[in-house]
């Protein structure tokens, strides 16, 4: 955040802020509203070149202990402010991001990789989420009055979290994290991940937020294996813990739908951000009428959409992974992939890729293909894409997943 626009809020947040210079860039943490340095420091490197990032700070014990002893010391004056006067901070919060929306983007382009045009879109959205996550109202009920007693319900904070989130979207899902907490009259201390480095530290430093035993709550966003992890770590002091793991969300395209109409959409669902969101489209069903011209179709929109560097124009597919490659790039590239009808137990069905490789398969019967779609652990979205809009509620109603979208 450029330094003339930085927002000094009443709480205390261990993560970096960058000042944003003409001679170069520098990270600091933001501890109790002051910019500290660390005793050491480390870069990442920008995925499409292998060119090394700025130096930021690698946070050890001590930070996390200073931040906490912030936090705890602030936690008691934070709460007692009004719904009101927490909104009012955090819409400054926003402010202070908007107008630093295009220095922002440019370094996430840098640190994660996606397109620039992504990068602004995930900036956009967390600046727009603060808004919004804080018009929710908070209610204070009075479920029983008479001469003797009134019983009330309210919501009271539940003191100092501790957030951890992943590198995919680095700035949103901080602000998914970060806004609820604040809003609520919770203190925030954020660690993102090693490889989007928004906080950083060695990878000692999670497990130094999830057992330390001045922190109430952990919110994690990540992989299923980290996310067990997080939990037993948590289960050992009695934390509160809210986790978003992975997800290898099915999508269903019926014979009714309009091939033509719906195979650019079906593609960028399936893979934006080079696939590497939980909610994208991972295992694509398509019945057996139309899955010839349908993938036909589909394959030819997708070798049309332009692999390269996020920063230039009109890239679709950025760096991804350490593997794959692209003509006279250094950068860690994946062309796209589409499997063709691969067997139901094969590793790219039954497994989320979190790349650009996606399955499309035949299906024939409404009944066999919602027991394929729900047979995964990993219910996290689904979709059901018809013309018929009965058939489109009947089938969407037995998917097992968190959001199920009908098309």
């Amino acid at each position: 955040m450029n330094q003339k626009h930085k927002c000094r809020a009443a709480h205390p947040i261990l993560a970096w802020i960058p000042t944003l210079g003409a001679e170069a860039v520098k990270f600091h943490n933001v501890i109790n509203n002051e910019l500290c340095s660390t005793a050491s420091t480390r870069h990442s490197i920008n995925p499409a070149d292998k060119r090394p990032n700025p130096e930021v700070p690698v946070s050890a014990r001590k930070d996390v202990n200073r931040a906490a002893y912030a936090a705890q010391a602030a936690f008691n004056h934070w709460r007692k402010n009004s719904f009101d006067k927490r909104r009012a901070a955090l819409f400054a919060y926003a402010d202070a991001i908007y107008n630093n929306a295009q220095e922002f983007s440019k370094l996430l382009t840098m640190e994660q990789g996606k397109p620039l045009t992504q990068s602004l879109t995930e900036v956009a959205m967390a600046s727009a989420w603060i808004r919004g996550m804080t018009t929710i109202e908070v209610p204070v009920t009075v479920l029983e009055e008479t001469e003797n007693r009134k019983v009330i319900r309210r919501y009271t904070p539940i003191g100092f979290i501790g957030a951890i989130v992943p590198w995919n979207f680095p700035v949103a899902l901080a602000m998914g994290k970060i806004v609820p907490a604040l809003y609520t009259g919770c203190i925030i201390i954020v660690k993102p991940s090693l490889f989007a480095l928004c906080l950083t530290g060695e990878d000692t430093l999670g497990p130094m937020i999830t057992e330390h035993p001045g922190i109430d709550k952990i919110g994690f966003t990540g992989s299923i294996a980290t996310g067990k992890l997080v939990i037993a770590s948590c289960a050992r002091a009695l934390k509160r813990v809210s986790l978003e793991l992975g997800g290898n969300d099915p999508c269903i395209i019926c014979d009714d739908v309009d091939v033509d109409a719906v195979v650019a959409k079906v593609a960028i669902l399936s893979y934006l951000c080079s696939s590497q969101i939980c909610m994208m489209t991972k295992r694509l069903y398509v019945h057996e009428k139309i899955y010839d011209q349908f993938f036909a179709k589909f394959v030819d929109f997708v070798k049309h959409l332009k692999v390269g560097n996020g920063t230039e124009p009109d890239t679709f597919f950025s760096p991804s992974a350490l593997g794959g490659t692209i003509e006279h790039s250094a950068g860690y590239f994946i062309h796209p992939t589409i499997i063709d009808n691969p067997p139901e137990t094969s590793r790219v069905v039954q497994e989320e890729p979190f790349a650009p490789i996606l399955p499309i398969m035949k299906w024939s019967n409404d009944d066999n293909v919602l027991a394929r779609a729900n047979a995964l652990e990993t219910g996290l979205g689904a979709s059901v894409w018809s013309n018929g809009l009965e058939r489109a509620h009947r089938m969407a109603d037995q998917l097992q997943a968190g959001c199920v979208w009908r098309f």
